[in-house]
């Protein structure tokens, strides 16, 4: 049978049988988008969220992992590993970076990554992980299991991105990212969005 409603991106894409060792992503914007993009919460489909004022572009294929949920645990996994009092989740997905050598042309698909770690990211005081993965059968990033594998230049020019996505020059930049972690802890993350997602669709 074949679908003749579009499935929800956030809710009705499920997150995949072998999470958090493999799961499922939700591209959104792309390395070449001058414009970001997001998921309407309510419709589920596509909007600009803001045209990219300056030079910083996302480095790699950006979107988010389905069914999970940027909450309480969330921060309170935060708080517990970075030693800061973090009292708030940023309330939207959990968000993902894939890496890939493959060029994906746009947003608005679905694949398969395997996370190999990720940033705490503080934005404004608040929870935003971004898990670190690579696409499922590339050939060449598929070798590397943990972020700690990484050339460092490619964790640095992801660290940039997120430490200046934000930032205008006349005003302080409101992002920090506490700590770097590896593949395991990447799975902790994505169980406690879980956990936090499960909480949301029950209120």
């Amino acid at each position: 049978m074949f679908r003749i409603n579009k499935a929800h991106p956030w809710h009705g894409i499920q997150i995949g049988e072998n999470a958090p060792q493999e799961v499922t992503v939700f591209i959104e914007i792309v390395p070449r988008d001058t414009v970001k993009y997001e998921v309407d919460k309510e419709t589920g489909y596509l909007k600009i969220d803001r045209p990219q004022q300056y030079s910083n572009v996302v480095p790699a294929n950006y979107g988010f992992i389905p069914q999970t949920y940027c909450g309480e645990n969330i921060a309170n996994l935060a708080t517990k590993n970075s030693g800061k009092n973090v009292e708030l989740g940023d309330g939207n997905q959990l968000d993902i970076l894939e890496i890939s050598e493959h060029h994906i042309p746009r947003g608005d698909i679905i694949l398969k990554a395997k996370p190999i770690g990720g940033f705490c990211l503080i934005d404004g005081g608040e929870a935003d992980d971004k898990i670190i993965a690579t696409l499922v059968g590339d050939k060449i990033y598929e070798n590397f299991t943990d972020i700690s594998e990484l050339p460092e230049a490619i964790v640095n020019r992801l660290q940039h991105y997120f430490l200046t996505y934000k930032s205008l020059p006349s005003e302080p930049n409101v992002c920090e990212i506490a700590y770097i972690y590896g593949r395991e802890q990447a799975f902790q993350v994505i169980i406690e969005a879980i956990k936090d997602y499960k909480i949301l669709a029950t209120t």
